[in-house]
């Protein structure tokens, strides 16, 4: 069972997708489209400033009549984010996105981002954990012990 979001991490990889908050609309659209993800960590001189999603573009419509090469990422990024350190627990974390209805949350430690967590995957490891003890009291009921 996953107590923590470094376990996340571990499972799923540490692999961090970034841009620039100087990029350009295009690019950052192209980047996620390439890589099948629904965000990027905006970083600028090696420090996150931001998180550039799918919902940053859809939401800033005003932006649609202009070229995408021509707006900038800081222009559309969500720049009121909350990071989180790898001994956040899986529910700490879950009630950060609850609360703040964000839905990535970078994990750094120290200095350094170790990855990031999505609302996907603390569903994930909590229906996992919610499986596994329901397969566990079966067990215990069938007498399988």
């Amino acid at each position: 069972m996953l107590e923590n979001v470094q376990q996340i991490l571990d499972r799923k990889g540490h692999d961090v997708l970034c841009i620039a908050s100087d990029a350009n609309l295009y690019d950052a659209l192209k980047l996620m489209a390439d890589n099948n993800i629904g965000a990027l960590v905006v970083k600028d001189e090696g420090q996150v400033v931001g998180i550039f999603s799918e919902r940053d573009y859809a939401r800033n419509l005003e932006f649609c009549k202009h070229s995408c090469e021509d707006i900038k990422v800081r222009d559309v990024m969500s720049q009121n984010i909350y990071i989180i350190a790898p001994e956040t627990s899986i529910n700490e974390a879950m009630a950060i996105v609850t609360e703040s209805r964000c839905r990535h949350l970078p994990v750094i430690k120290g200095e350094e981002m170790t990855g990031v967590v999505s609302i996907g995957d603390l569903v994930k490891a909590i229906i996992d954990e919610k499986e596994f003890v329901i397969t566990q009291l079966k067990k215990y009921i069938r007498g399988e012990y």
